[in-house]
């Protein structure tokens, strides 16, 4: 069984440009999330899935510098390009997180890996971390089949697509203990999040990797600086895609566990 990690990134942010190349105590936030990936057991390959448009082309000099493989995909379509660059890689499974999320729990992220190695799951979700801690797994296989049925391009937000207990098999990972803090921001879109990102990384010391845990253990030690951000919206789908998507799965349900039954027959 083949696992890759893969980072999906683009510099196009508008609320916060360029920021996943912000310094976060002499290295950038993507070169963060690097170094947590490296720390994943299991993983075969790590990517950096990228666009070929040139506002891009740093992230493809941060991969190489950081010894990891880069991809160029679709520039909208966020779920083909993981499935192109699972194809490329030849992977049956991946570890997937977004390039703004520089904590993300490398404990649970193993979790996910051995859940894969256990069983035939579509997708691993974990669920109590704080926002942006949480990786995903899925496999290649029901990406494959998203990505035939969807009818929506641009797939920045596409968890409504894959999390689908009536299709595929969906295990959920529960957080205890310290770690659950659902309501806790952790991921990076306005400038108060990169200031309390800043405030974390300057006052807390570690080797290559700063825990999780000792990031949640300062910011309840200073709540004031966990403040900083908590007035920050996430963004979501609106309710209109929700519901197209929710009326494509209805109406199409028996249409669509045959497809799955033709992809998951079909050896690569």
């Amino acid at each position: 069984m083949k696992i890759g990690f893969l980072i999906t990134a683009r510099l196009k942010s508008s609320r916060l440009p360029l920021k996943i190349l912000k310094n976060l105590n002499g290295k950038t936030v993507i070169e963060r999330i690097i170094d947590r990936a490296k720390e994943i057991n299991g993983i075969s390959v790590t990517v950096l899935c990228t666009s070929p448009n040139p506002q891009d082309a740093p992230l493809i000099e941060i991969a190489k510098e950081n010894n990891i493989s880069y991809f160029l995909g679709d520039e909208d379509d966020v779920l083909q390009r993981l499935l192109d660059v699972a194809i490329l890689h030849n992977l049956d499974y991946f570890i997937g997180i977004t390039a703004d999320n520089p904590f993300f729990s490398i404990h649970y992220s193993n979790l996910i890996v051995e859940q894969i190695k256990k069983g035939e799951h579509d997708f691993i979700k974990v669920q109590g971390l704080p926002l942006g801690a949480a990786t995903y797994g899925m496999n290649v296989k029901a990406l494959m089949t998203v990505c035939k049925i969807k009818t929506i391009v641009d797939t920045e937000i596409w968890g409504y697509l894959i999390d689908r207990p009536d299709i595929f098999d969906v295990i959920t990972i529960k957080v205890k203990g310290r770690l659950r803090r659902p309501r806790l921001r952790l991921t990076l879109d306005y400038k108060e999040d990169y200031e309390l990102f800043c405030h974390i990384y300057s006052n807390l010391s570690f080797k290559n990797t700063l825990g999780l845990s000792k990031v949640i253990d300062y910011l309840d030690k200073h709540p004031e600086i966990a403040k900083i951000n908590q007035k920050c919206i996430q963004l979501d789908l609106d309710e209109d895609t929700k519901n197209r998507i929710d009326q494509l799965y209805s109406e199409n349900l028996e249409i669509i566990k045959k497809i799955k039954l033709e992809v998951y027959n079909n050896r690569r």
